[in-house]
Formats: structure tokens, C-alpha cells, sequence
């Protein structure tokens, strides 16, 4: 069964095959390998033990070094000449999803013994900055692979590209250097949307693909129907009840056409990573997935980024074929190494909405100071707005002050991760007396919650 034609790829889904580059380079004809250098060293200290022993024989050391300079450059030659060297990647993966870098290497002639690849690339794509990948012989060429996982957002570059091989005694070897200068765009990670529990939600729930009229426990009016049991009472129609001599309830269709406002703190507390990502990548993946259901649903989307002051704004945006432009403008949120000014930017996104909205507020914090600031801005957003307020569970935090302590400094930490956790859980209590929805859930458990909240808010019609 084909998905639905609204339905984004994967970036780099044909990782396996990716796009062709030959880098550019030249070939080093002969280079000594460790062993070669070894069995050099090892010459210096048996020619002093000959030297000593019978000083007549000391021409035996020289001619040995000799010959393992020959051999070496005898194994170069038997190593083979490089024929083409074509890398295969996609130019387009998303951040936390797999990446594959394939090498194919064609010989003439020769009769190698190993061969190595190296490549200097951004440490966003490739761990410390180099990728080695072990060639294996597969008929006259040799191909090897790895996978790599990007850990944030960006342009990642691949530069230099290093490739030794070995002759058949180990001593010699040939080694190509060039350069790639190629860019790899690392994408919002949207797997969410894509996965078939969603699209079956999708499919079956009163928000399916197929757009409609949705009678639930909207504002607006649509209908009278006999009451059931399990209806909320407060729905019955006493007046219609009376003239019919039989129970009836009113129905009401779910709103459409909301305006709903992901807001992300791009701050230094939003970059810090969980579980390999940052905070900030994880919120962008449940945003996004948020926007595709409520697309879906007719409603409206922007996205809000800030840190020190507002960065990224986006128009608001419907029907199904806008989530790719959401996804481009979540690709420019960037990482900030600075406390986030939520005064100055929850006010300039108040300043410019002209209706009532649902605001999703994702953000974290490390102190009492800063998230009083943050409760008094959010606060002011209240009396016009309906406000959803996203954090990620500390695992770190939760990890220290659970552990059994063994030492002085273990009981020491885990007494402030306690203290923390606590401070965090008033914060949190505070927000939701304010009136406030608050969602603390784990890394993996943040899409699905977010989606429940959304449609529990759109059911409810307190947006509109």
C-alpha cells in the first residue's frame, strides 16, 4: 500500500544507494607501514650487539636495513595502482536518524593486502571530526561502509579523504589524499509522522485524511440527537426534551481553523543533549508531529523561535502540503549558548497574533530566577490565550538522586539533584495553578503526549 502523497520522506532514504563524489587528490607511490618501521628499529640494537660480538660482520646490519628498504618499496609496487574512488551518501539525512557513508574503491592490478579509508568530516555527522571504514575485496574492487548518526541540526561538511592500502607482505603501502568539499543538510527528524501508528490514528480518528464535518465537544452548534447513556449530561436539551417527550442532546462541531503557535527557547538549557540529541531537536520532532495531525484537522501553524531575543517567525500556514515549509523553518532554529529573554519574546509573539491562540511553550530551566521570569511572561499570555507548556523529565537529574550513594560526594550529588528536582516540581505546580497545561514526559514519550494534549484542547473548544 503507497502513502499518502502529503506523506514526507525520508531525507536520505536512499542512503544505500545515495548520489556519486570522487574526491580529488594525488597518490603517495610508496610509504612504509608500522611493521617496515619496526623491523627498521629493531636493526639499531642488533647492530650494536654484532658490532660488539665480531666487529668484522658489521657491513650484516646496513645490508639488512637495505633490504627492508627494498622490500618495502618492492610491496608498494605489488600493492596495485587505485583506479576510480567513488563515495556514496546522501546529501540530505535527518538528525538523529541513519546516515550511511559507502566507499568503493576499483584496483589495477596488484595484489593488496588491506585497505583503509579515512574522512575528515563535522563532528554534527561524523564522531571527533574523522570516519575510518575498513575496505573488504569484493572481486577486482573493494567496498566498505558505515552507518553514522547526526546529532544536531545543520550544514554538515566532508573535507579531506585519505585512502592506504598495503602490499601482500605488509611493509609497503600506497596512499591516496584528496579532498571531497562536499555538504551534507542534517533535517528536523520527522520519523514520528511517518510511522504507521499515526497514520492509522489518522486514517481512523474524527481527524482523518479525509477532511469532514466532526461532530464532538466543540463550541459551535450542529445537532440534536437522542441521548445514551454515557453522554454528558450537561448536553441534554431540556427545551426539545419537553416538546418530544424523550431526552436529547446536543451536538457540536469540533472547531477548525485554530491558530496554533509552537514556541521554541533556543536557549543554552534547551541545547544540552538527551540521550544523544539536544532538547531543542526533540521538541522540533513532537512539534512537528503535532503538525501534521493538526494540519490535518484544518487548523493553522507557526512556528517561534528565541533565545536572547526572537529569531526565527513564521506565517501561519494550512492545508496538508505546508509541512514541509514548517520542516524547512524548524531547520533554522539555531543552537544559542545564552539565557533565553522570555520577557521580550513571549511579548513580541503576543504583539503579533490578532486572535486567540494555543501557544506551545517548549522550554527547560536550570534555577528558581530564571523560571520566575519565565512564569510571569507566560502568565501574561493567559488572559488571551490558551497556553501548553512542553519540558523534557531530567533524566540525569532523576538518575543522580535515585542512586544509592557509596560516597561522600554520591550523597552529596544526590542531595542536589533532589533539591533541583524539587525546585523543578514547584515551578511546574505553579504554572499549572496559573491555569496553565503542563507536559513533563521522557524524550521518547514527548509526540504522543503533546499530540493527546492538542486534540483534548481541540475537543474541549477552548481555543476558538
Amino acid at each position: 500500500m503507497s502513502a499518502p502523497a502529503d506523506l514526507p520522506t525520508e531525507q536520505g532514504s536512499a542512503a544505500a544507494a545515495g548520489q556519486v563524489h570522487r574526491p580529488e587528490g594525488r597518490t603517495l607511490p610508496v610509504l612504509p607501514t608500522g611493521r617496515a618501521v619496526l623491523a627498521l628499529a629493531l636493526a639499531a640494537p642488533i647492530a650494536l650487539v654484532i658490532g660488539a660480538a665480531a666487529p668484522q660482520a658489521w657491513l650484516i646490519a646496513p645490508v639488512a636495513a637495505l633490504v627492508v628498504l627494498a622490500l618495502v618499496l618492492i610491496d608498494s609496487q605489488l600493492a596495485g595502482r587505485l583506479g576510480p574512488l567513488a563515495l556514496r551518501f546522501a546529501e540530505d539525512c535527518e538528525v538523529g536518524g541513519a546516515f550511511t557513508l559507502q566507499a568503493d574503491a576499483g584496483m589495477l592490478g596488484g595484489r593488496a593486502r588491506a585497505m583503509h579509508l579515512a574522512v575528515e568530516g563535522d563532528p554534527r555527522l561524523v564522531p571527533e571530526g574523522r570516519c575510518e571504514i575498513a575496505l573488504a575485496p569484493d572481486g577486482a574492487d573493494w567496498r566498505g561502509g558505515r552507518g553514522l548518526s547526526p546529532t544536531r541540526r545543520g550544514t554538515a561538511r566532508l573535507g579531506g579523504v585519505w585512502l592506504r592500502w598495503t602490499g601482500p607482505l605488509g611493509l609497503g603501502a600506497r596512499q591516496f589524499t584528496g579532498t571531497l568539499e562536499r555538504e551534507v543538510r542534517i533535517w528536523p527528524n520527522v520519523a514520528a509522522v511517518r510511522s504507521p501508528a499515526l497514520q492509522t490514528f489518522l486514517k481512523d480518528a474524527q481527524f482523518g485524511l479525509i477532511a469532514r464535518r466532526m461532530r464532538g465537544e466543540g463550541t459551535q452548534f450542529e445537532a440534536l440527537a437522542e441521548y445514551q447513556p454515557g453522554m454528558d449530561r450537561r448536553r441534554i436539551d431540556w427545551k426539545a426534551s419537553a416538546r418530544h417527550s424523550h431526552l436529547y442532546a446536543k451536538e457540536f462541531e469540533t472547531e477548525r481553523n485554530n491558530q496554533i503557535v509552537f514556541a521554541f527557547d533556543c536557549g543554552q538549557a534547551m541545547s544540552g543533549p538527551v540521550r544523544g540529541m539536544p532538547r531543542l531537536d526533540r521538541a522540533v520532532s513532537a512539534a512537528l508531529a503535532t503538525s501534521y495531525v493538526a494540519l490535518k484537522g484544518g487548523d493553522k501553524i507557526a512556528l517561534f523561535g528565541f533565545a536572547a531575543r526572537p529569531e526565527v517567525r513564521t506565517p501561519f500556514v494550512t492545508g496538508q502540503g505546508a509541512f514541509l515549509r514548517l520542516q524547512r523553518a524548524a531547520a533554522q532554529l539555531e543552537y544559542r549558548a545564552q539565557e533565553p529573554n522570555f520577557t521580550l519574546a513571549l511579548a513580541t509573539l503576543s504583539g503579533q497574533l490578532q486572535r486567540r491562540s494555543l501557544i506551545v511553550v517548549f522550554s527547560d530551566f536550570t534555577d528558581l530566577t530564571s523560571a520566575q521570569l519565565m512564569i510571569e511572561s507566560v502568565g501574561r499570555l493567559l488572559s488571551r490565550h490558551v497556553v501548553l507548556f512542553v519540558t523534557l523529565v531530567d533524566d540525569e537529574l532523576e538518575t543522580l538522586s535515585a542512586k544509592e550513594p557509596d560516597s561522600l560526594q554520591d550523597l552529596s550529588e544526590a542531595v542536589a539533584a533532589d533539591l533541583l528536582l524539587r525546585e523543578r516540581a514547584l515551578v511546574l505546580k505553579r504554572l499549572q495553578q496559573m491555569g496553565v497545561d503542563v507536559i513533563e514526559a521522557p524524550y521518547d514519550a514527548i509526540g504522543p503526549r503533546l499530540i493527546d494534549a492538542y486534540l483534548e484542547i481541540k475537543r474541549a473548544g477552548a481555543i476558538g
